[in-house]
Formats: structure tokens, sequence, C-alpha cells
């Protein structure tokens, strides 16, 4: 059951690059066939780095910033949402460091 999970992400990974890869190459295709450089044709994929020294990443036209991240971490603090799953991982993370903290010390 664990080779087929691993096989199904893998596939997955797989199609999701090939599907950015494709993107690229159709934009430089259509760059080819226009003959020119056209500033709204963009790349799917950009990275800068900004007068501040923070990277910036710009996918599929929307800007990423750290910045952008951390204020959304932020906002999701304060409104205290309660994620099932996350609460979930929390629990079993210290479970099994627990389980292998117990586990070292026996030995």
């Amino acid at each position: 059951m664990v080779r087929f999970w691993l096989k199904c992400t893998g596939i997955l990974l797989v199609l999701f690059l090939g599907v950015l890869i494709g993107m690229q190459q159709a934009n430089d295709g259509m760059k080819k066939m226009k003959g020119y450089e056209d500033p709204a044709l963009n790349s799917a994929f950009t990275i800068n780095q900004s007068e501040k020294g923070e990277m910036e990443a710009d996918i599929l036209g929307q800007k990423v910033t750290s910045h952008d991240i951390e204020t959304k971490k932020e906002k999701l603090e304060e409104m205290k949402a309660y994620n099932f799953f996350s609460s979930l991982g929390k629990n079993l993370g210290e479970v099994v460091s627990g389980a292998f903290n117990a586990l070292f010390n026996m030995i």
C-alpha cells in the first residue's frame, strides 16, 4: 500500500512539473512566433531579489513574497481557526516523539 502511494505521489509530481515546463515552453514559443519581446508575455515562474534583499517569486503572474506569507500566517493566528488535520498532525508528532524518547531511554 505504501508503494502504491509513493508511486501515485511521484506520478503527480512529475505531471505537475510537466505542466509547468509545458507552460514555459508555450510562452517561449509565443515569443518566437511574435518575433519580438512583449512585456505582456511573462514567464510562468520567475524569482527576483528586491532592493531590501528579500526574495520574490512570480508564479503565473501573481507575486509571492515572504512578507505576504507572514501576513497570511498572522491573519490565521488572529482568527484562531481550528484545523483538525493540523491538530491531528501535532498530536501524532508528539506521540511518535514520546514513543521514540521512551524507546531510547529504555536502551
